[in-house]
């Protein structure tokens, strides 16, 4: 039998400390629901056949667009970056984020580049 799971987001990302290095806290209908820490600056990416989906737990995230358009996101906040569009985000100062993905989608889009997702 099937029970539900209670997941604690704090205790999750008390669990590791490294950036830009999602870690799997659940799994839903196919996608990943993961938790990671931001500071500093990630590459420019996109992820062709996805949105990718950006939750700002704590601290302040811009995310960049290819054209120079940009977003500044504080706790509470989100945004859905369309598949195909060229995206990077970045925090002066750490922030903690919850982002949804496809299982098994890479988060730099290229698998060669891509962080692993350990499930925690």
């Amino acid at each position: 039998m099937v029970k539900l799971k209670r997941v604690n987001i704090p205790d999750k990302l008390g669990m590791f400390s490294s950036h830009w290095d999602p870690h799997v806290v659940a799994q839903y209908n196919g996608n990943d629901i993961m938790v990671v820490k931001f500071a500093g600056e990630f590459p420019f990416h996109k992820h062709d056949d996805s949105d990718d989906f950006f939750l700002i737990l704590s601290g302040e995230v811009v995310l960049d667009g290819e054209d120079g358009d940009s977003v500044t996101l504080g706790p509470g906040e989100l945004c859905v970056v369309p598949k195909g569009m060229m995206h990077r985000p970045r925090a002066k100062q750490e922030a903690q984020v919850l982002l949804i993905e496809p299982a098994g989608e890479p988060n730099t889009g290229d698998p060669a580049t891509a962080a692993k997702k350990p499930h925690i």
